[in-house]
């Protein structure tokens, strides 16, 4: 297979097992993003996830991730649910609806792999599934996957945002495609605007230490008493910036059966959670990313959130 035959294969095994998008790009140091990456963390936007101080190169060269890389593939995978929670209940973001991702998409990921193996026999590749330090949302701009809007998330004006992403970095030399220059947010500032804690300061940088997604799931300290009217029942993740952009409006089910949701989990009433036992936790969230937060953390975000009715 020369380069050409083997993008097309690659990119039409990708559509076949089920991903939105495939986009490929050429691997190098990506020096605008350091300055931007530098100074996101010169603010302490990254709040307490101290390890986004870490590895500040490998996040920046795939080379130093995959000796040798010559391309970064590009991937998008749709979780928009086929039904939604109560709008009366606590809510969980609904990438978390079903099964844990990483597993889901790392799976995928390694099936093509193995078959692109078999075109091209051995040659070096690492598959991530936000398991590592990637700019996976500078890189999908590169492949042609959309833009970064201003609530700093890859959006698709046919697609919207409510997918994954995720990438293959490889020392294949592949046909790459154009970047997305074009930014069609224009001057709407709704995810801006709705943001309950202004953690969006400004178009495309968020401040973790005001983001909900971030205070109910990668803070391991008690949630400030100044958010508690802002949660507005988010006990894990946030989607408000999303739910408002008008880009999602084109956002379609996914036809992935591991990332529908429990129906149990679609009925939990305010009062379920609130009387949620660790033994129903671990059964309800077996297979389920909200596992991360654990059930005692998770609890905690739920009595946040009744503090703010009571």
């Amino acid at each position: 297979m020369n380069k050409e035959e083997l993008t097309c294969f690659i990119k039409q095994r990708a559509r076949e097992l089920s991903f939105l998008d495939c986009g490929i790009s050429r691997s190098g140091y990506l020096e605008k993003e350091a300055l931007l990456l530098e100074d996101w963390l010169r603010k302490g936007y990254h709040g307490k996830m101290s390890y986004m101080e870490n590895h500040f190169d490998k996040r920046l060269n795939p080379s130093l991730l995959v000796e040798g890389a010559k391309s970064v593939l590009s991937f998008s995978y749709n979780y928009y649910p086929q039904q939604l929670q109560n709008s009366d209940s606590y809510h969980i973001a609904k990438y978390a609806y079903g099964e844990d991702y990483h597993t889901v998409i790392r799976e995928k990921l390694q099936q093509l792999v193995e078959e692109i193996r078999e075109k091209t026999g051995e040659f070096s590749y690492r598959i991530f599934t936000d398991s590592a330090p990637v700019m996976e949302r500078n890189w999908a701009q590169r492949a042609g996957l959309g833009w970064i809007g201003k609530n700093s998330l890859l959006l698709s004006k046919q697609k919207g945002s409510f997918f994954f992403l995720a990438e293959i970095i490889c020392d294949l030399d592949l046909v790459y495609d154009s970047p997305f220059k074009t930014d069609h947010c224009g001057n709407c500032t709704r995810c801006i605007d709705s943001c309950p804690t202004q953690a969006i300061v400004e178009p495309r940088v968020v401040d973790a230490n005001k983001c909900i997604s971030y205070l109910t799931i990668e803070l391991k300290d008690e949630i400030g008493k100044e958010f508690t009217e802002k949660m507005h029942n988010w006990i894990f993740g946030c989607d408000i910036c999303q739910d408002v952009c008008p880009w999602n409006r084109f956002s379609f089910p996914t036809t992935e059966d591991k990332f529908q949701p429990n129906k149990e989990l679609l009925q939990y009433t305010k009062k379920d959670w609130e009387e949620l036992e660790e033994k129903t936790f671990q059964k309800l969230f077996k297979n389920s990313a909200i596992k991360r937060a654990k059930f005692l953390r998770l609890k905690k975000n739920i009595e946040m959130s009744k503090m703010k009715e009571e």
